[in-house]
């Protein structure tokens, strides 16, 4: 693999100085790029590109041929682990992700185990694809769902806005639920690691769900479980460290407890205030975050005010990584992602200059 030419993300993962505030945006590889419109046409659907290892390369390089982001992430989705477990994913038009065997039963659930590695073969070599597009351009990240927010499609069979079949297992038979977390964890764990192995230079886990959880239950049922995962990961890999970024959505509560869960650092929803998280945290994580995404469909001017409010919050310094605070939407002018990147990289310089 080729030497690294631009690392400052990872630098600001590990609170190291750099000369500007690096950014990369999560979902940056979508549907409001016309180019992954037409790329997904010739796949013929989104698992097409997911399992193509040509088109995950293609895709996640489009955003970075049109925008000087400092990271690129595997084009991938968090649902391919609980489909290599056989719980049969597909995409029903209009309804999102669905799985035709989801876990409604003891002898289901006691029957789930961690999966042999080669059924999701696809991503690691996808991984590796980009890992040689991108020849040291900047670093990749891989991911994951969460142990919990995985489990959630598991149990719910899809996308919930109540969560009533995950959390009446939760209330009633937290043994079951337990079984699941702890197979997930481990599942997790082995598949960032084939990432890492494969060229993945960072990992992020996604607790797209765990922010609605109870305090105690999120402690107990989601943060638990990634950091059983954290305790598992390869944390160097050719002689450098591999960061470990941990977002849980809407938990800005509980910053502390992520913050001692082994990661390097927190990605933050747009409903926190950064000035007040970096005193939380102190020097224990890097944070990230956390530009509201329906901010990107106003004025850029008006995008420009608001990364400055950021910046400022932020303040002095190494230890952020400019992000959104959720998926960019797909309605989103890509002219206003210039306008976003370009206002970073500018006005961040001069908290980095003191």
């Amino acid at each position: 693999m080729s030497p690294l030419n631009n690392d400052t993300f990872l630098r600001a993962l590990l609170r190291q100085p750099t000369d500007y505030t690096p950014l990369w945006l999560m979902r940056q590889a979508g549907r409001y790029l016309p180019e992954y419109r037409a790329t997904r046409a010739r796949a013929g659907s989104f698992m097409g590109l997911c399992t193509s290892p040509d088109y995950a390369t293609e895709v996640t390089l489009q955003p970075l041929e049109r925008y000087p982001l400092d990271a690129a992430i595997l084009f991938s989705d968090i649902l391919t682990v609980p489909d290599a477990m056989g719980l049969g994913l597909y995409f029903a038009e209009g309804e999102g992700p669905k799985f035709e065997r989801p876990l409604r039963d003891e002898a289901a659930i006691r029957a789930l185990a961690v999966p042999d590695m080669a059924e999701l073969q696809y991503v690691f070599d996808a991984v590796a694809s980009i890992r040689r597009a991108l020849d040291g351009r900047v670093p990749l990240i891989g991911f994951s769902g969460s142990p919990f927010t995985l489990a959630c499609y598991m149990i719910e069979g899809g996308g919930s806005d109540t969560f009533s079949r995950v959390k009446t297992l939760m209330y009633d038979r937290p043994e079951l639920l337990h079984h699941i977390l702890a197979v997930n964890a481990d599942t997790v764990a082995a598949y960032l690691n084939r990432q890492i192995a494969a060229g993945a230079q960072a990992v992020q886990i996604f607790d797209t769900w765990g922010g609605a959880l109870a305090y105690g239950k999120y402690q107990e049922f989601s943060l638990a479980y990634m950091k059983r995962v954290i305790d598992q990961l390869v944390r160097e890999h050719d002689g450098r460290r591999v960061p470990v970024i941990v977002f849980t959505k809407g938990g800005g509560l509980w910053l502390e407890d992520i913050a001692d869960s082994g990661c390097d650092a927190i990605g933050l929803d747009w409903t926190m205030d950064l000035a007040a998280a970096r005193r939380r945290v102190g020097d224990r994580v890097a944070l990230q975050g956390n530009f509201d995404p329906n901010a990107l469909f106003a004025r850029p001017e008006a995008i420009e005010a608001e990364v400055g409010r950021l910046l400022a919050s932020y303040g002095a310094g190494s230890g952020h990584v400019f992000n959104l605070g959720h998926g960019i939407s797909q309605f989103t002018p890509p002219e206003h992602v210039t306008a976003l990147v370009d206002a970073v990289h500018r006005l961040s310089r001069a908290y980095h200059s003191v």
